[in-house]
């Protein structure tokens, strides 16, 4: 990785800010500033809030009415409201900070938390860009922080089952993997209501813009992701869950190469991301991966995976976790019917065929076995190992460097959809081609 002045300038002050001997022990609390309060904030305040030891202190939100809202859902209500995150990193009393804002803001509030000497739960995509990762990576490693990415159906109890399965080579040789997720209303296609009360006075319009200026507009701020300058659409909002967990079940880190076509079929209006997405990933550890979305069917509205494999299959969706065994039998008795009779009479009583066709065609397809999932809720879950690493300074699974590849996927799909190509990973640059 080449490593830019800036970098290593932001690196050392990394070094300088991090404090690694003030670590939480695992009978002290651990405080949290919440940065972003919108509705996938605020469900995240309430799964944290599921462990007694986590307690919520400092909120921020470019909305007010947000503001106020996840005030009144904070135990307690100790919880301090800041003007920006800048403030609240400055509170030495802060040990961890929760990023749940628009994509195109996350590597430049994440980086700050990192030089504050704050660990991070940063919910997906980590990145807007794929060199950001890079940055990001660089930046936790030389702050010691701990950074955990919020795809969170990796903590799941199904995910670790199929894993499980999977590791123990019960479906033999995977050469293929189809995901899913399809959604049929304007509320799944991200144009989400408006609350009556937003305007300029209470929607801090500049907090919100980043790097990206343009005139306000309450559709951007509240429907952020149907536009390609804050967000990478259905790839980074979507895709990015079923890459982490393909990663996580294979043990894979990166696609070779992909190839993706997205179009806007029906929703034109207020956006400019596609509604409509397919892309094929090859992975250099010998399988193929198919992924597509649509906001146009409701079929496979829940995350749906298909993992075939030699010797079967597993399912993972609505219906919890199915393997199913494969029943392969050789029949070739079309092409032998067509020989001289004598030939066919004596095919069949080959001892090789009769082992290899007549007898397993004589055995009963195994049933199905089917798994309900027995764990905590997810994001739950995902929040105990977040905690889990902040006291052992050991990183979860779904680390910096697991969601620098699980979104530079989604990265590589969207290239890959805009220049009409396929596009192509450098191994060695741990970058995009």
């Amino acid at each position: 990785m080449e490593m830019t002045r800036r970098t290593l300038l932001q690196a050392g002050a990394l070094l300088a800010a991090a404090s690694p001997a003030a670590r939480p022990a695992a009978t002290d609390r651990i405080t949290i500033g919440m940065i972003g309060t919108g509705a996938r904030g605020q469900e995240l305040m309430d799964a944290l809030q599921q462990h007694p030891q986590a307690e919520i202190v400092g909120l921020v939100d470019a909305y007010k009415g947000r503001l106020e809202r996840a005030a009144s859902r904070v135990k307690g209500g100790h919880a301090k409201v800041y003007p920006t995150h800048h403030e609240l990193l400055a509170e030495k009393s802060v040990d961890a900070v929760v990023v749940a804002i628009p994509d195109h803001l996350h590597k430049a509030v994440v980086m700050d938390a990192l030089r504050a000497g704050k660990d991070v739960y940063c919910e997906k995509p980590l990145t807007y860009t794929a060199p950001e990762g890079l940055e990001i990576m660089a930046a936790a490693a030389a702050g010691r922080r701990i950074v955990q990415v919020g795809s969170q159906g990796v903590s799941s109890d199904l995910e670790g089952k199929a894993k499980k399965m999977i590791q123990a080579g019960k479906l033999g040789q995977i050469t293929m993997i189809h995901a899913a997720i399809n959604r049929n209303t304007a509320s799944g296609a991200w144009i989400y209501p408006i609350p009556p009360d937003a305007s300029p006075q209470t929607v801090n319009w500049a907090m919100f813009q980043g790097s990206t200026p343009r005139p306000f507009s309450l559709e951007r701020f509240f429907r952020w992701r149907c536009y390609q300058e804050y967000s990478g659409g259905i790839a980074t909002d979507l895709f990015v869950h079923l890459c982490t967990a393909i990663h996580f079940l294979m043990d894979a880190k990166m696609p070779a190469r992909v190839m993706a076509m997205g179009e806007l079929y029906r929703r034109t209006e207020g956006r400019n991301v596609p509604d409509t997405l397919n892309a094929i990933l090859e992975y250099p550890e010998g399988f193929t991966v198919n992924l597509s979305s649509s906001f146009n069917n409701e079929l496979n509205a829940e995350a749906a995976f298909q993992v075939l494999g030699t010797e079967g299959s597993i399912t993972i969706g609505g219906d919890g976790l199915v393997f199913y065994p494969e029943h392969a039998v050789e029949d070739n008795r079309w092409i032998v019917d067509s020989w001289a009779q004598p030939l066919e009479d004596a095919y069949y009583k080959d001892p090789k065929v009769i082992a290899a066709e007549v007898e397993p065609a004589k055995s009963p397809r195994k049933p199905p076995e089917r798994f309900k999932d027995e764990g905590p809720e997810p994001t739950v879950a995902h929040f105990g190992h977040f905690f889990d690493s902040i006291r052992s300074r050991q990183p979860y699974w779904e680390n910096e460097a697991a969601g620098h590849h699980a979104a530079a996927c989604a990265h590589m799909i969207n290239q890959s959809a805009q220049q009409r190509r396929l596009v192509e990973w450098d191994f060695a640059k741990d970058l995009i081609a």
